[in-house]
């Protein structure tokens, strides 16, 4: 399995005062994107002068919920072996969100330790 981003995410009803905190430590607004599954989530890729990324996403959720993002580039193939180790899809049974960029959906383990499984489309594989 290739993986090809892994870093921090979290996801928040707050996520406005999570990414200004982020942007007072020096991390800027790489990319936005709005209306993820239609569903009024907004996120916010973050990066720094060293090279760490940390992604922001506004959810609606009584609860922060800090997870990993892992972006790789067989998305089948990483939810098969997460699935072989456990870990169940969050919003349902091979339920995904699915776009023109990008193919996703959040992962979590028995123990609530999460994966945000992402597999970003490029023109080639279009």
């Amino acid at each position: 399995m290739q993986i090809t981003t892994f870093n921090p995410m979290i996801l928040s009803s707050h996520a406005d005062d999570i990414i200004k905190l982020f942007e007072e430590l020096g991390f800027e607004k790489r990319h936005t994107v709005d209306n993820v599954d239609n569903k009024d989530i907004t996120s916010v890729r973050m990066k720094d002068a060293n090279g760490f990324h940390l992604d922001v996403a506004q959810i609606h959720a009584e609860k922060d919920i800090t997870t990993m993002r892992m972006n790789v580039r067989d998305f089948d193939e990483a939810y098969a072996f997460l699935k072989d180790h456990g870990f169940k899809n969050a919003t349902g049974e091979d339920h995904t969100v699915e776009s023109e960029h990008a193919k996703s959906c959040l992962m979590i383990s028995e123990s609530g330790f999460s994966i945000q499984l992402t597999q970003h489309i490029r023109k080639e594989d279009r």
